[in-house]
């Protein structure tokens, strides 16, 4: 009576976009900060934002990823809960 959840995998061409994109928007920057005409420290200081950014973004990618399957397991735990009272319910059994 159950129905499975669809699957929800990516493609490989999904992941190879994937990579490439971030791969791409990241050498464009580390590019772009190696060819401004600005002194060292300025170069150093949008270089260690850029390792934050990509980091914290990963970090957040993390975070999302894990509650969305922590919501997906509970949910199948209590869709799991009511399909088992509806098959153990007997609308014809007398009241006690």
């Amino acid at each position: 009576m159950t129905t499975a959840p669809p699957s929800t995998r990516n493609t490989t061409a999904f992941y190879v976009q994937a990579i490439a994109s971030f791969a791409i928007a990241l050498v464009t920057v580390v590019v772009g900060i190696l060819y401004l005409d600005i002194g060292p420290w300025v170069r150093a200081f949008l270089g260690l934002g850029t390792i934050y950014l990509v980091t914290s973004a990963f970090t957040l990618a993390k975070c999302i990823r894990d509650q969305q399957e922590d919501t997906a397991l509970v949910k199948r735990l209590d869709q799991a809960r009511v399909d088992k009272l509806i098959a153990e319910h007997d609308p014809f059994r007398e009241p006690v």
